[in-house]
C-alpha cells in the first residue's frame, strides 16, 4: 500500500509536471490571438457564418450570405458566436475555441496516462503529441477538426478510464455523451465507439477478462445517452423544417442529414484522393516522429503484452481504415486519432528510454527543419520568382523570419549535440511556432486576406447609391465586404446564378455584380467588365449595366438573399 508521503509526492510531480507542460504549451498554443483575420480554406466561412448568426439572431440555423448553410452542424458556429456576441470582435476570438480544445485534448492526455501508467508517461505522451506538427497546426486554426478531435478525445478519455483503470458508470456515459456533441459538432463524433471492438475482442476470447462492473447490460444505456445529446438539436431542427413551409429549410433538413453525411461519405464530390493517401502524403510529414517507433521490434512486443496499448493502437488503426475508405479526404481527417497515437507512444517510450536510433531521428529533424527554413531564408534574400509569385517583391522581412527558425534550429542541436532529447526538440519547435504566430501572422496577413483590398475597391468603384450583387463568391468576400450586398444562392449551378444576377441588375439602375472570370458565364458581355485583380485563385471583374447581354433566359427559380451591413468585421 503507498504511504501518504509518496502519495503527497506523487501528486505533487503531476500538478508540477503537469503546469509546467500546460502553461508552455498554452503559450504556444494561444500566440499570436488577435494578431491575424481569418485564412482560407474553411476559416472565413464559419466565421462569416457566425458573423451572420449573430446579426440576425438565427442561432438555431446556420445561414452564408443570407442562406441556409446545409454543410455542418451548428456547434462549431455557435461557439464562434458566443465569443463574438460576448466581445464584440471576431478578430480577437475566432481563434480561440480551437486552440483551448486542443488545450483540453492536451489535458485528456496526460491524465489518462497518469492514471494508466505515470507521471513520467503522461509528460511524454504530450510532449510527443506537442512535437507532432499536425497538432499544433489544427490548434491555431479555425477550422472545425481541433473542436471535434477534443470531444473525441474526452469520449476517449471516459472509455479508457473505465475499461482500463476504474470502472465508471458516469464517465462511460459521459463518453457517449460527448460522443453525440461530436456527431452534431461534424458527424464523425462516434468515432470512439470503434474501441468496443478491441475491448469486446479481448473479453470474449479470454485474453483479456475484464470486470463485471465494466462489461455488463448496462453498457447499452451509452447509445440512448448519446442519442439524447443528438435529439437536442435533431427534433427541434426537424419540427422547424417540417412546419416552416419554407423549401430552404426542408432542403437544409434533406441535405445535412443525407447528403453532407452518407452520401458525402460514400460518394464525395471533393477532396477526392487515392486509398493510401493518409498512409503517404499525409502521416510521414505530419505525424512525424510518432510513426517511427512502428519499425522496432520492441514496439510491438509492447503491444502484444498490453491490453490497453493494444485496444487504443487498434482504434488509431480502424480510424485511419475508416477515413481512408472514403473517397473524399482531407489530411486533417485523421486528427481524432492523433492524442491516442500519442498515447501508445509515449507508454512505450517511457518503458525503453531514449534510445540511440531515436536519438538521430531526432537529430535527423533538427537539421531536416533547420536547412528547410535556411532554404527559404536563401530564396527570399535572392527573390526567387517562386517566393515572388506568392509574398510580392518585398521579400526581406520573410526571409529574416526564416533565417531566425533556422538559426533556432541549428543552436539548439549545437547545445545538446549527443544529448538531444524530447524537450530540446519541442523547445526548438515552440521558438518557431512564437515566431510563426507572431511576426508571421503579421507579414502573411495582408497575402492570406486579399479579399479585404478587392471589397474596398468595390465598394469605391460603386459609389454610396451603388447596390452590390455577387456570384461565384467566396466567404472571405461576404465576411471583409464593407457594404450590404446581395447573393444568388451559392448552392445554385453558376449558371442559374447569372440569370439570377441578370434580372436582378435589369430591375434597377445603379445596380452592379461581382464575379468570378469565367469563359462559360451567361448574360455578361465580360470584355466590359472591369478588372478587380487576382484573389484566392481566381481573377474577379465587376459587371455595370453596360456588360449586360440584351436578352437573359429566365432562371428557374428567382433565388436572391440579402446581407446587411449591421457592422464590419
Amino acid at each position: 500500500m503507498m504511504s501518504t508521503q509518496s502519495m503527497h509526492n506523487t501528486d505533487y510531480d503531476y500538478k508540477r509536471t503537469f503546469w509546467l507542460l500546460f502553461l508552455v504549451a498554452a503559450v504556444v498554443i494561444l500566440a499570436g490571438i488577435g494578431l491575424r483575420d481569418p485564412w482560407p480554406a474553411d476559416e472565413p466561412r464559419f466565421v462569416e457564418v457566425a458573423k451572420e448568426m449573430v446579426n440576425s439572431g438565427n442561432w438555431f440555423f446556420p445561414m452564408r450570405g443570407g442562406e441556409l448553410y446545409p454543410d455542418k452542424p451548428p456547434v462549431f458556429m455557435w461557439l464562434l458566436a458566443s465569443l463574438y456576441w460576448l466581445t464584440g470582435s471576431l478578430k480577437a476570438t475566432f481563434l480561440i475555441p480551437d486552440a483551448l480544445a486542443s488545450l483540453v485534448s492536451l489535458f485528456c492526455v496526460f491524465d489518462i496516462a497518469a492514471k494508466l501508467w505515470n507521471v513520467k508517461t503522461a509528460r511524454n505522451a504530450c510532449l510527443l503529441l506537442l512535437i507532432t506538427p499536425q497538432f499544433i497546426i489544427q490548434s491555431k486554426s479555425a477550422q472545425i477538426d481541433a473542436t471535434v478531435a477534443c470531444w473525441i478525445m474526452i469520449a476517449m478519455y471516459g472509455l479508457l478510464r473505465h475499461f482500463f483503470y476504474q470502472a465508471s458508470l458516469k464517465w462511460y456515459l459521459t463518453s457517449w455523451a460527448f460522443m453525440g456533441l461530436g456527431i452534431i459538432t461534424k458527424g464523425v463524433g462516434f468515432l470512439p465507439i470503434f474501441l468496443l471492438v478491441p475491448v469486446l475482442f479481448l473479453h470474449f476470447t479470454g485474453k483479456h477478462r475484464f470486470e463485471k462492473t465494466q462489461i455488463n447490460w448496462s453498457l447499452l444505456f451509452g447509445p440512448f445517452m448519446m442519442l439524447l445529446v443528438v435529439a437536442a438539436w435533431l427534433l427541434p431542427m426537424l419540427y422547424i423544417a417540417e412546419h416552416s413551409h419554407n423549401p430552404d429549410f426542408i432542403a437544409y433538413r434533406d441535405n445535412i442529414l443525407f447528403k453532407q453525411t452518407g452520401q458525402r461519405y460514400a460518394d464525395s464530390w471533393g477532396h477526392i484522393n487515392p486509398w493510401y493517401y493518409f498512409l503517404v502524403d499525409v502521416i510521414p510529414l505530419l505525424w512525424f516522429p510518432l510513426y517511427t517507433f512502428l519499425f522496432t521490434k520492441s514496439f510491438w512486443r509492447e503491444v502484444k503484452v498490453s491490453p490497453v496499448v493494444f485496444s487504443m493502437l487498434l482504434w488509431v488503426v480502424l480510424v485511419i481504415v475508416f477515413f481512408s475508405i472514403s473517397p473524399g479526404k482531407r489530411n486533417l481527417y485523421i486528427l481524432p486519432a492523433l492524442p491516442v497515437m500519442a498515447l501508445v507512444v509515449g507508454a512505450h517510450f517511457t518503458k525503453t528510454g531514449l534510445q540511440t536510433w531515436f536519438k538521430r531521428v531526432l537529430q535527423v529533424g533538427f537539421v531536416l527543419f533547420g536547412s528547410l527554413f535556411m532554404v527559404a531564408a536563401v530564396m527570399c534574400f535572392t527573390k526567387s520568382h517562386a517566393v515572388t509569385k506568392q509574398v510580392g517583391d518585398h521579400t526581406f522581412p520573410f526571409g529574416m523570419l526564416f533565417l531566425a527558425a533556422s538559426l533556432c534550429w541549428f543552436a539548439i542541436l549545437l547545445w545538446k549535440r549527443n544529448k538531444v532529447n524530447l524537450s530540446a526538440y519541442w523547445a526548438a519547435f515552440a521558438i518557431t511556432w512564437i515566431l510563426y504566430s507572431t511576426v508571421g501572422y503579421v507579414l502573411f496577413n495582408p497575402i492570406r486576406t486579399p479579399a479585404k483590398g478587392i471589397m474596398a475597391t468595390v465598394a469605391h468603384d460603386i459609389g454610396p447609391n451603388g447596390q452590390l450583387g455577387m456570384t461565384r463568391f467566396k466567404e472571405q468576400f461576404l465576411l471583409f465586404s464593407p457594404i450590404p450586398l446581395t447573393q444568388f444562392s451559392y448552392l445554385a449551378s453558376t449558371q442559374e446564378q447569372d440569370r439570377n444576377a441578370w434580372l436582378w441588375m435589369s430591375e434597377k439602375a445603379d445596380r452592379y455584380v461581382m464575379t468570378a472570370r469565367d469563359k462559360n458565364i451567361q448574360c455578361f458581355d465580360l470584355s466590359k467588365a472591369k478588372d478587380l485583380g487576382r484573389a484566392h485563385g481566381k481573377d474577379w471583374v465587376l459587371l455595370s449595366e453596360k456588360a449586360m447581354t440584351p436578352t437573359c433566359p429566365k432562371p428557374k427559380t428567382i433565388k436572391r438573399y440579402y446581407l446587411p451591413m449591421k457592422t464590419l468585421y
